[in-house]
């Protein structure tokens, strides 16, 4: 006897090979780690001297430099944890990467005056921080069965 079934139905997408995005994803969440680690040791080194900065020129934005250093020191012990979370594959360390990649992007366009360079550099990491967690649709599915 012979059974006679239907060939599955192709879907109506092809699948995509999502490689890219899947490595960029534990990239960005070392990247955010590292970033983190960074954000601490600057807010450190701007809370216990404030001579370590010298600021470049005149800015529209004046804050103190000792408030610059809580700063970043508070979001530097944040963004390594959800760094972490990134890491570990939770959701919602992808959804709060997202959001503070995207802080980080502006507090470092405040914070030029004092490190154009490193506020440049910190900017085009986060810009791929956001990218790689917003285009990786496999991230933080649960895939047990």
């Amino acid at each position: 006897m012979s059974q006679n079934t239907t060939p599955p139905r192709p879907s109506p997408t092809p699948a995509r090979d999502d490689g890219w995005a899947a490595g960029g994803t534990i990239f960005a969440g070392v990247l955010m780690t590292v970033i983190g680690v960074l954000d601490v040791f600057q807010g450190i080194a701007a809370i216990a001297e404030d001579d370590v900065y010298a600021r470049v020129g005149d800015y529209v934005f004046k804050f103190d430099l000792t408030s610059w250093g809580w700063i970043h020191l508070c979001l530097g012990v944040v963004v390594m944890i959800v760094g972490f979370g990134v890491l570990k594959g939770a959701a919602w360390a992808r959804i709060a990467g997202i959001a503070l990649a995207s802080l980080n992007i502006v507090l470092q366009f405040l914070f030029l005056p004092y490190q154009p360079w490193w506020a440049l550099f910190s900017m085009a990491v986060s810009i791929f921080v956001v990218w790689a967690l917003a285009t990786d649709g496999s991230y933080g599915r649960n895939t047990a069965v």
